[in-house]
């Protein structure tokens, strides 16, 4: 087991700094981390920095979700459970992904169970809620099996509390093969279902073609060039009475109301209707929302983040060239944070060459109004 002192050491300490001048605004640097790479990042109402560092593309002894404080990264809520001590994948974290907070300012996360190069097994795929206040987990909701597939990816979670009796949670599921999907959890029940598999809502588009950093990559089920998979991108509405979302390799943004995907009883045909297709966004990992309502986007392909106005209009936040693979997108306190882990970069999509240059940096930028 990897000592605490030992995983601060891999941190490098910086005051914010500004990045070269970008054509809307300036990126400030939040922190770089030399190992490993993360992905899902939360901001508590408070300024509370939470990191998710998965483990299913690089498999690591270090912590996979931690606290970001005065230059040091903390296991949290504590080693036992965010560290790899423990056998029993049920009883700690395993591969933290997607995070986000509810209206209540409280943690909640995905862990999508899943380490590089091992099948994923019963017990390992969960969401877990932890109230900061008290830096207790409150919610540990484990996954069965059929909820999740033996390709499952789950990648990313928001908690609606204006559903169920203790909230309603719901997943974007991109797989890491052919079968995505929306799930939906009952927190007080820990009842789950999957929505929307082998449906086009969910599914990644076969004729994709982005540019990443200057190189044309076509969507390749077989031999992925890129990060690349179906629904993965969610947002909730100000209001928590739409759910948005959108798949990875695609271009459409989806739309329903919460009501009906919360509600266990609706038809698939039910479902179907209530979906809206809000027409083309840019090709985004993460999403966000500002104090608005308005919907950010990390726009992987064009090395920017934009916002979609109430008319459906894109507004340039900021474009940049270090913007090469936005990933988890948090806004709070006026700023939009966002984690590039350089996943485009890892060996699996480069013929085996780690292209990645670390550190691995977390920026922000002032939120326009």
């Amino acid at each position: 087991m990897l000592r605490a002192s030992l995983l601060c050491c891999s941190l490098l300490a910086l005051p914010l700094m500004p990045l070269a001048q970008t054509t809307a605004s300036s990126l400030e640097v939040v922190a770089r981390i030399e190992h490993p790479d993360f992905s899902g990042i939360a901001i508590t109402p408070d300024g509370r920095m939470f990191l998710g560092f998965p483990r299913h593309d690089v498999d690591h002894n270090e912590a996979t979700l931690a606290e970001y404080k005065d230059g040091k990264l903390t296991p949290y809520p504590n080693r036992e459970i965010s560290l790899p001590g423990i056998a029993d994948p049920a009883k700690r974290l395993v591969s933290v992904h997607g995070m986000t907070t509810d209206t209540r300012g409280r943690l909640w996360l995905i862990d999508d169970g899943k380490e590089a190069g091992k099948p994923i097994v019963n017990g390992a795929v969960k969401v877990v809620g932890i109230d900061p206040g008290t830096n207790k987990v409150i919610a540990w909701l484990t996954l069965p099996s059929g909820v999740w597939l033996p390709k499952s990816h789950m990648n990313d979670l928001r908690v609606d509390l204006t559903h169920g009796a203790q909230g309603t949670v719901f997943i974007t599921d991109s797989s890491f093969g052919d079968e995505p999907a929306l799930v939906v959890v009952d927190v007080a029940t820990g009842k789950a279902r999957r929505l929307f598999e082998h449906s086009r809502f969910t599914a990644a588009d076969p004729q994709l073609l982005a540019y990443l950093e200057g190189r044309p990559h076509r969507y390749n089920k077989e031999h992925a060039e890129m990060p690349q998979g179906g629904a993965d991108g969610i947002e909730l509405s100000a209001d928590s009475a739409t759910l948005y979302w959108t798949a990875i390799s695609g271009r459409k943004l989806w739309a329903a109301p919460t009501a009906l995907l919360a509600d266990a009883n609706a038809s698939a045909a039910q479902l179907d209707a209530a979906v809206k297709d809000l027409g083309e966004r840019p090709l985004a990992d993460g999403l966000a929302r500002d104090p608005q309502g308005r919907l950010l986007f990390g726009a992987y392909d064009q090395r920017s983040l934009l916002r979609r106005e109430a008319d459906g209009r894109f507004t340039l936040i900021v474009h940049d060239d270090r913007l090469s693979w936005p990933d988890g997108l948090f806004a709070q306190g006026g700023y939009l944070y966002v984690t590039l882990g350089q996943y485009n970069r890892l060996p699996s999509m480069n013929g085996g060459h780690d292209l990645r240059q670390p550190p691995y940096e977390i920026v922000r930028v002032k939120l326009p109004q």
